[in-house]
């Protein structure tokens, strides 16, 4: 079951997102005065059919909840998928994976060429912890070279977050970002539980004080598909498709594909690509 420190993350959690509901969200009838925003915590109760007190020792981590009475106040809190699988996260029922290091690079060899077979499309391989198994040249042509970043901080949301060169040529950077860290959150699982989402936040505190409020966030989310647009250097801005999928060996990694949209942007894609060859001859 959950550790105290768990509990009164999932407790944050709960507060958070009924913070964010109103009476009409759940089909009340709000009422003239209320002292807190969001829902009351009786509303919560009664909704999730569990008595007042044992709620509110859910929300200050003092109790734990069946899987039943979770997917219950999940319901009444009217929490997504990306939600309840991270409610039911904190709450314990889901063990960290250890890392096997082998396991990952027979992960990437198996991909590394479902990759390469996207030649113009920048993709890449991503473990739960959103670290960087494998990519193609298309993203080195785009994002710059992975193996420049120390192995430590090779994951996506720390170069979301810190990457100067990806935030200036990443158009609407801030939306994307933050969609980013909100999967994050819903993947990689509660920080005390797990030693590589904990060194993780513990750089980008370190790395992105800019950010910091965002680390202490407790929304969760599933990445969208969506257009990106992208001004490398010395170039004319490039519109792509970003869309994902879980390899079919590893449900918890992501194949994360940006797709040109146009044959124009597939053609401004192809000189990114060739702008190393051309500088070599």
């Amino acid at each position: 079951m959950s550790t105290p420190a768990v509990s009164q993350e999932l407790g944050a959690f709960l507060r958070a997102h009924r913070e964010r509901l109103q009476p009409a969200d759940v089909g009340l009838t709000a009422t003239a005065r209320r002292r807190t925003p969001g829902l009351r915590r009786e509303e919560v109760a009664s909704l999730s059919g569990v008595g007042l007190a044992w709620y509110t020792w859910l929300e200050q981590g003092r109790v734990t909840a069946s899987r039943q009475v979770l997917e219950a106040v999940a319901r009444a809190l009217r929490l997504d998928a990306a939600g309840l699988r991270h409610a039911m996260r904190l709450a314990g029922y889901h063990e960290p994976v250890p890392a096997d290091r082998t396991a990952a690079e027979r992960l990437a060899d198996a991909v590394r060429p479902v990759l390469d077979s996207w030649p113009a499309s920048p993709a890449v391989l991503l473990d739960r912890h959103f670290d960087l198994l494998a990519w193609n040249a298309a993203w080195t042509a785009l994002w710059g070279s992975p193996e420049k970043v120390d192995a430590d901080r090779r994951n996506l949301m720390w170069l979301m977050a810190v990457d100067r060169h990806l935030r200036s040529v990443l158009h609407d950077w801030e939306p994307l970002a933050m969609n980013v860290f909100q999967h994050f959150r819903a993947q990689a699982g509660p920080a005390i539980a797990d030693p590589r989402t904990d060194e993780l936040y513990r750089h980008l505190e370190a790395d992105a004080p800019d950010l910091r409020h965002w680390w202490g966030c407790h929304t969760v989310a599933e990445l969208t598909a969506r257009e990106v647009v992208v001004s490398p250097p010395a170039s004319t801005a490039v519109h792509l498709t970003l869309s994902s999928f879980h390899p079919v060996d590893d449900p918890s990694a992501l194949v994360l594909l940006f797709t040109p949209n146009s044959p124009a942007d597939l053609a401004r894609m192809n000189d990114l690509i060739e702008r190393p060859l051309r500088a070599t001859a």
